[in-house]
């Protein structure tokens, strides 16, 4: 049996969410039904909300890449024990 729930949303959410689901091959509906799926199986409500770029976190994702640039990075390690051999040295 299906029900109907009529919710308020910012248009420009609507909008966006509708384009993200189409984009996917999906309907709101059905997203929101996934959701909602979601929650009674796992009896968890998760949500994402993305850190914003701050100035300082901008200035350090750019020394980290000019650092990748210049070869200044750690070897990979297949194992635990090679990485912390390599630490200790």
């Amino acid at each position: 049996m299906k029900t109907v729930i009529s919710v308020k949303v910012d248009k420009d959410v609507k909008d966006a969410a509708s384009e993200v689901a189409k984009s996917a091959g999906f309907t709101v509906s059905a997203l929101v039904n996934a959701y909602l799926r979601q929650i009674a199986h796992t009896r968890r409500i998760e949500f994402y909300a993305p850190e914003p770029m701050t100035p300082k976190l901008e200035r350090l994702i750019g020394r980290v890449e000019r650092e990748v640039a210049q070869g200044q990075v750690s070897r990979t390690f297949s194992n635990i024990e090679d990485m912390l051999a390599d630490l200790d040295r």
